[in-house]
């Protein structure tokens, strides 16, 4: 009988990796076709995709632009984040709850919603749309994510840490730099590579929010209303190798970081 559910089990495990993984396999290969249709037979292949992604200046620039955003937005929703999840850790005070839920909104909030909210408030504020609108907006949406992420960490840091090191005399501020952050690097590293994915992708925002200087998001949508064409499925699958890499990287500093925090 535990044969049989175990079986069961990962019958079910690899039939959902493949669903997974069977649709980017598809999206990869027909980033290799001769051809500017999408589909199959597949006749002949070529590297001239991937090629010309490198030689388009706008694409390049795109990239760039994502990147720049997202590394922005998440250095701010981490500070942002780390702070708010320090003071709601461990505290109760009256006001607890709905602060909590003020603070999880921006993650709750429909994307297109939240995007037409941003757009009026900007321009009641009188923020141009561009770079710096995406930022804040992007942010905004992230915070909740390491807030979170952060709280859970936060919650597992031994107390007799914080207490011993206030023993010896070490005020708040010097707390929280060598004994709190430390712990809680692992947790932000974490947060931060999803806010930075989070904020890569981004599209309905950074439509709405955006100046004439498009993401790649928005950029792929542009080149879609013409078609689509390998060249859209080569900008994917260099978005997903550079995603990959990160995410892998991230994935063993934090297993690192662990181990060192253990001894």
């Amino acid at each position: 009988m535990v044969s049989r559910n175990r079986i069961i089990l990962s019958c079910t495990y690899w039939a959902f990796v493949l669903y997974i993984f069977i649709p980017l396999i598809l999206m990869i290969v027909m980033g290799f076709k001769d051809s500017k249709f999408i589909g199959f037979p597949i006749k002949s292949w070529t590297f001239d995709w991937y090629i010309s992604i490198f030689s388009d200046y706008e694409i390049i620039y795109s990239f760039g632009y994502s990147i720049l955003i997202a590394i922005f937005s998440t250095l701010i929703s981490v500070i942002i984040g780390t702070w708010i999840a320090v003071l709601l850790e461990g505290r109760k005070f009256w006001g607890w709850s709905p602060v909590f839920g003020l603070m999880i909104l921006p993650a709750l909030v429909p994307g297109i919603i939240s995007a037409i909210a941003f757009r009026i408030y900007a321009r009641w504020l009188g923020i141009e749309p561009g770079m710096g609108a995406i930022i804040w907006a992007h942010a905004v949406h992230n915070v909740p994510f390491v807030t979170i992420v952060v709280m859970a960490r936060l919650s597992t840091l031994p107390k007799s840490q914080i207490e011993a090191a206030r023993d010896l005399g070490a005020d708040p501020l010097l707390t929280f730099i060598r004994i709190t952050l430390p712990y809680l690097i692992p947790a932000i590293l974490g947060a931060s590579i999803f806010c930075l994915l989070l904020s890569f992708d981004d599209f309905v925002r950074s439509f709405f929010l955006g100046d004439y200087n498009a993401t790649l998001p928005v950029l792929i949508f542009a080149m879609l209303r013409s078609g689509m064409s390998p060249e859209i499925n080569a900008i994917a699958t260099i978005a997903l190798i550079l995603t990959a890499a990160i995410g892998i990287w991230a994935e063993r500093f934090t297993r690192k970081t662990n181990k060192d925090n253990k001894i």
